[in-house]
């Protein structure tokens, strides 16, 4: 386990304590599980970014092939 020196803004640190007294959890529980919980949300926020680019790149290709499988269904071109 890492030993990290942390600040706070006072809003911040006052609406965790008040969190951590209600939840009957230590502050370096709560922080750790914040942490966790923003660290997952991040990880798929650039997972989400991530296949959108890919889907771009990708989706002219696929209505290229598209419309060369349509032109072979329909009988009008030969490839």
């Amino acid at each position: 386990m890492k030993t990290l020196s942390l600040k706070l803004d006072d809003h911040i640190f006052d609406d965790a304590e008040e969190m951590t007294s209600k939840l009957h959890l230590a502050r370096n529980r709560y922080i750790n599980e914040a942490v966790n919980i923003y660290n997952q949300f991040n990880k798929r926020q650039l997972l989400k970014n991530q296949l959108a680019k890919e889907s771009n790149l990708s989706s002219k290709v696929s209505m290229d092939i598209l419309h060369e499988f349509e032109k072979l269904m329909d009988g009008n071109q030969t490839v």
